[in-house]
């Protein structure tokens, strides 16, 4: 009897080629489209299908089209509370989150993960771009993508080594356009259908859906400088995140940057000086360690900040519980409380955990 995938469809062609290559392979192939809220109720257009119920034609089409069955699961209650709710409730007290890394690890690796196993299923694979690898020392590791441009394992550094063994990603060796060739070889419908770059229930500004969706109005308050001097009224502080420049909505006679938000206070802190937002030392708290384990203190690490940015060589001067300090050897623009910094060993990823405080 061959093994049982259950693959995670959301319409695109990323994972329609998953759920492909994972069907070539022999495995008993389940296709689902995780339910995750109504178009309606997060204010976006019924038109817009992402991430929505509305995708789950598209997924439908491209099960079909590979011969494997096609069901919906609604998991909006949890969206709502794991993903949604800690979109809003990071923005409200000044940090800037990765709704991303949550929807990984709590809805896909967490919702979706836990109703495969008691399904008896032996598999869950996606389409994200990574590589999964069992070494020799009985470990699962995990690696990036051949595509760098793709690569994703920045979220997925919280799967844990139980998590690892029973996922599939059949994409890590492939660069996109492979993907698309692949799909439109097997006559799949979405061979040419076109990213999603935002996130996928905000359709327009941040705060304006923050607003609209927790039904609560953000109080204006002072632009202060590092002293605390008044220096004019933002329009409330889920409108401006660390590093930001542009929008600001104030003249003071020469650039500004957001250098800190103090929500308990109502304040946006600015600075003329870009060189007050790069930090060398940043704090770090939820540590997770794919394979088990972290390196030793004053181990040399390469970590991400952000989503895309370049890694940067950092010592970890330190790691108590769950927490960590990592000391950068050049200094790094806007970490920002709320992202992640990911850490990576060459092209292994070692795991990472939330930034919350930072230090020049």
């Amino acid at each position: 009897m061959s093994e049982k995938a259950l693959i995670a469809m959301s319409g695109g062609v990323d994972s329609s080629v998953a759920a492909l290559l994972a069907a070539r392979a022999g495995y008993e192939c389940f296709g689902v489209t995780m339910k995750l809220f109504e178009n309606e109720d997060v204010g976006i257009s019924k038109e817009r299908p992402c991430c929505s119920l509305a995708d789950a034609s598209d997924a439908a089409r491209a099960a079909a089209a590979i011969g494997i069955p096609h069901y919906i699961f609604d998991f909006s209650e949890d969206f709502r509370r794991e993903v949604i709710g800690r979109f809003v409730e990071a923005y409200s007290s000044g940090e800037t989150p990765n709704p991303c890394i949550d929807c990984n690890s709590y809805i896909k690796y967490g919702s979706l993960y836990d109703r495969l196993r008691k399904m008896g299923f032996d598999y869950l694979v996606t389409g994200h771009y990574a590589d999964i690898r069992r070494e020799d020392d009985g470990l699962f590791h995990m690696f990036r993508a051949r595509d760098r441009k793709k690569d994703q394992t920045y979220f997925l550094y919280s799967m844990t080594q139980e998590q690892l063994s029973h996922t599939l990603f059949p994409l890590g060796p492939y660069i996109k356009d492979e993907t698309r060739e692949e799909a439109a070889a097997a006559g799949l419908a979405t061979a040419e259908k076109p990213e999603s770059q935002d996130i996928c229930f905000v359709s327009g500004g941040y705060a304006d859906f923050i607003e609209g969706y927790g039904g609560r109005a953000f109080a204006d308050g002072d632009f202060v400088d590092g002293e605390g001097k008044v220096l004019g009224r933002h329009k409330g502080i889920i409108r401006y995140t660390i590093g930001q420049r542009k929008g600001l909505g104030i003249a003071l006679g020469a650039p500004m940057f957001v250098s800190e938000i103090r929500a308990n206070a109502g304040e946006v802190v600015l600075t003329e000086n870009e060189r007050d937002l790069f930090a060398c030392r940043v704090g770090i708290s939820g540590l997770t360690a794919v394979s088990g384990s972290f390196p030793a203190a004053g181990s040399i690490v390469e970590v991400m900040i952000r989503y895309g940015a370049k890694p940067a060589r950092a010592q970890l001067i330190s790691v108590y519980g769950d927490s960590a300090e990592l000391f950068f050897e050049n200094p790094q623009r806007a970490p920002a409380k709320g992202q992640a910094a990911v850490m990576y060993d060459g092209d292994e990823l070692i795991g990472g955990g939330r930034i919350t405080w930072t230090k020049k």
